[in-house]
């Protein structure tokens, strides 16, 4: 193995979970079979590691599930050679078919036993290697949390083996078929996988690092570094080049130092994580590196939400024929128990229940959208005070708000199929995928003017299309004139109303233009080898 040293002592080894193939948490057992590659790609393809820690429908909290399917696929129609690097969850080894075993790699990181299994994802169809570490993902539930719902005491060292093998994978270390051109690694989890690649001295595969949400950003204390694989010169203090940071490492900043490029998931993100108010304390070393920092708008994937045939929702509808998707708003307004009336506005809210995400600005709006005669129906679960005075609310008005805690992906899309509006009033939003969905089913957005939301939402704007309503972020006040404004339209020009759903599905949001985009951006990387 090249790169860091890892001959540590065998933490653990009596842990029967990590010597058997399916773990002590169940799952899957995995043929032990050395991997020999298929179907091999034609020579001079650009080929793509991407390593993640959600791949959708296997494992998805947020969006980051569905655009680590979403883009490789869109790559792949583009004639990258794009797999994903994702850990060994116990959805992940229950859903990999054509599995083969590519290399037992023993004792890594205080797991007993570290195994590469490659396959391909169900549904999707997605070439995958998995880090099968039973002692470290072979666990029900979300991946990041435990049952107290509280992060994983170990998710520090979980990451980082994920991030560990993602290198030596990309450098053709574990796969002796096949090594990338490009590591792309996504968010805080996969933050180190561009440090430990630029351990090699010799190497020759370039690296980018994703912004989903630069908040979360991957601390650690300086000394567990040792534990994984990481030598004192990158843990320098006082320097941009380094994982420190205030004293801690920082997985975020790991891919921020020393990634070749950066992307995140918006022009608008791109230039505001570069400031003060957005750049959560990593400004400065995002300033450094602006000439290589591009924003990227993430794409929706069309085949999945799309309201001609999508089979989720109880009655299908296109452009040209709106008059169905009011089906099923009467639907959803029976089975919620609000009052069934399809000339009532219905509000949709499909989101982490935090500050955040705005979710105390709708609570307080609450009064003056009963008041304006607009239904809310929300989907989400997040602070308890939240829930709590969410469920209060439609305790106290159940006939115009109605609130189901938790998630669920069926009703997430009859929800957005139902909607005339749908309410994304985030602090701060790097990219957003809800809104698109929206526009996709002629749900109208009501979004604040913050990251991909103000990219991909417009209201009357330097003579462009309306699509949505767009209010300035964070007080309740620019919420309610939004809402007033999107009442006034409702109640007295609905032809209007029709006209701005039209401008809406019309758009196109897939992912076919961001994938050209990231395929420009590998080229022009590669070609700088020459």
């Amino acid at each position: 193995m090249m790169f860091a040293d890892r001959t540590l002592a065998r933490p653990h080894a009596e842990r029967p979970d990590d010597a058997h193939p399916a773990g002590a948490a169940g799952g899957a057992a995995v043929p032990a079979v050395i991997w020999q590659q298929p179907n091999r790609a034609p020579a001079g393809n650009v080929r793509v590691l991407h390593v993640t820690a959600e791949v959708y429908p296997q494992v998805k909290t947020g969006g980051l599930g569905d655009i680590a399917a979403a883009l490789p696929t869109a790559l792949l129609a583009q004639g990258v050679d794009a797999r994903l690097l994702v850990p060994g969850y116990p959805a992940i080894i229950d859903n990999l078919e054509e599995v083969g075993l590519v290399a037992d790699l023993g004792s890594l990181m205080g797991a007993a036993r570290v195994r590469v299994l490659h396959g391909r994802l169900k549904v999707s169809g997605l070439t995958a290697y998995v880090v099968d570490a039973p002692w470290y993902f072979r666990r029900e539930g979300n991946p990041y949390l435990g049952p107290d719902h509280r992060d994983w005491s170990d998710n520090i060292r979980r990451f980082a083996l994920l991030g560990w093998v993602g290198a030596h994978l990309a450098w053709g270390d574990i796969d002796a078929w096949w090594q990338a051109d490009i590591l792309h690694a996504h968010d805080w989890h996969a933050g180190l996988a561009p440090v430990y690649l630029s351990l090699n001295p010799v190497r020759r595969v370039k690296s980018v690092f994703s912004i989903h949400n630069l908040i979360y950003q991957g601390l650690f204390p300086l000394e567990e570094a040792p534990g994984l694989y990481l030598p004192p010169h990158i843990l320098r203090p006082g320097v941009s080049r380094s994982l420190e940071y205030y004293g801690q490492g920082s997985f975020m900043k790991g891919g921020l130092a020393f990634s070749d490029w950066l992307s995140t998931v918006s022009p608008r993100y791109a230039y505001e994580i570069t400031t003060p108010e957005g750049g959560a304390g990593m400004q400065g070393v995002l300033l450094e590196r602006r000439e290589r920092l591009s924003g990227i708008l993430n794409g929706i994937d069309e085949t999945v939400w799309d309201p001609q045939t999508d089979p989720l929702i109880s009655a299908n509808y296109s452009i040209h024929d709106l008059g169905r998707k009011v089906e099923n708003k009467t639907r959803m307004q029976q089975e919620l128990g609000l009052t069934v009336d399809p000339n009532r506005m219905l509000a949709v809210m499909i989101s982490r229940l935090t500050n955040q995400k705005g979710a105390d600005l709708v609570l307080q709006a609450l009064p003056k959208m009963r008041e304006l005669g607009i239904q809310l129906a929300l989907l989400g679960s997040g602070d308890a005070h939240l829930q709590d005075a969410f469920r209060k609310a439609a305790e106290e008005a159940p006939d115009q708000v109605a609130v189901c805690i938790g998630y669920d992906e069926r009703l997430a899309h009859r929800l957005i199929s139902a909607g005339d509006l749908i309410l994304v009033p985030s602090r701060f939003e790097p990219c957003g995928l809800t809104q698109m969905y929206g526009l996709r089913y002629g749900t109208l957005p009501l979004v604040s003017k913050v990251g991909g939301l103000a990219d991909t939402v417009t209201e009357y704007l330097d003579g462009q299309p309306s699509n949505g309503f767009v209010f300035q972020g964070g007080q309740v006040s620019g919420l309610i004139d939004a809402l007033e404004r999107a009442a006034a339209l409702w109640w007295h020009d609905r032809s209007g109303w029709e006209w701005r759903m039209r401008t809406a599905m019309e758009a196109r949001h897939g992912w076919g233009p961001s994938a050209a985009e990231y395929l420009s951006l590998y080229q022009r990387l590669l070609g700088e080898w020459q």
